[in-house]
């Protein structure tokens, strides 16, 4: 007989080449990692989230370190301007280049401090209620409908007209019924998640309520969450400079850019930079939080993370 010959060409290779299976070696990306590069990519949410730490750093350090006081009353009196006031000066000879980063640290503050408080209430009220369910979760979600129902801002400004001026009163002004969003956001992803088998299965195993909160459903349901707390902040800011225009803010002398803008528009013929630079932050921070918000809104979802 004679001996057949077999080249490489007459066999076939089963499974992965050698040169592949550094491929399938390779870590995958965590969920958070996905998060961040799809994040990482948004150029316009990058740029944002730079704007902002601008903004906060000149606001911890301009006040400490500028010669002129906030309250100083320089007796140059709406000096255009120049290269000694960079922002010009108001009626009473202060410079408003110190005064706008005073305002920004009183603005930052309020609208953080009442996103977390709506934070803190909206996450517990709406977990709680999608947890427990039945009778509880009707009567804790018609307590959060009354409050939908009422308008927002009139009930900030009843409270504020109240409680008198201040940043207390500001705070807790913004936080009595701005936490409804968030728990109604919180209680339809615990709805979504609390019926996943691993979640039935703590529960079987003996876990406390508490613990499935803390432990599965709000960890589970982060990223709505820091998406509706991102996108709240600016809403905070905007009504804390709308009040202190309506002169519901803080007290003389210190100053928010709500109430430098109220007090430029009465000069907004003669002194219009006293009104442009307060305005034109509020404008610029808001559309920084509402971007960095869209960003996130695209890198926690699934469907648009491509």
């Amino acid at each position: 007989m004679s001996q057949v010959e077999y080249t490489a060409q007459d066999f076939e290779l089963v499974g992965i080449k050698e040169d592949q299976t550094d491929v399938l070696s390779q870590k995958t990306t965590s969920f958070w990692g996905q998060v961040f590069h799809t994040f990482a990519r948004n150029k316009l949410a990058l740029f944002s989230v730079a704007l902002l730490a601008v903004i906060a750093l000149l606001a911890i350090f301009v006040p400490m370190f500028w010669p002129i006081s906030f309250s100083d009353q320089t007796g140059s009196y709406n000096t255009a301007p120049n290269a000694t006031y960079l922002f010009g000066t108001d009626n009473l000879g202060r410079d408003v280049f110190v005064r706008v980063w005073v305002g920004a640290r009183i603005s930052l503050f309020i609208g953080l401090i009442a996103a977390v408080i709506d934070l803190v209430i909206g996450v517990l009220w709406g977990a709680t209620a999608g947890v427990l369910g039945g009778r509880v979760d009707d009567v804790m979600m018609r307590i959060a409908d009354v409050l939908t129902a009422l308008p927002y801002l009139l009930v900030v400004v009843l409270v504020m007209v109240v409680l008198d001026k201040g940043l207390l009163p500001m705070i807790v002004a913004l936080s009595l019924t701005g936490w409804v969003r968030m728990a109604r956001i919180v209680r339809g992803e615990v709805l979504s998640i609390k019926n996943q088998e691993y979640v039935l299965a703590s529960r079987t195993l003996g876990a406390s309520t508490w613990h499935l909160i803390r432990r599965h459903l709000i960890p589970n349901a982060l990223g709505g969450i820091i998406v509706t707390m991102t996108l709240s902040i600016p809403g905070a800011i905007f009504t804390e400079s709308f009040l202190s225009y309506l002169g519901l803010g803080v007290t003389q002398p210190m100053a928010s850019w709500g109430t430098m803008a109220s007090e430029g528009n009465e000069a907004l013929a003669t002194a219009p930079w006293r009104l442009i630079f307060p305005a034109l932050l509020i404008s610029i921070t808001i559309f920084a939080f509402n971007t960095i918000g869209d960003g996130l809104r695209d890198a926690l979802d699934p469907k648009l993370r491509k």
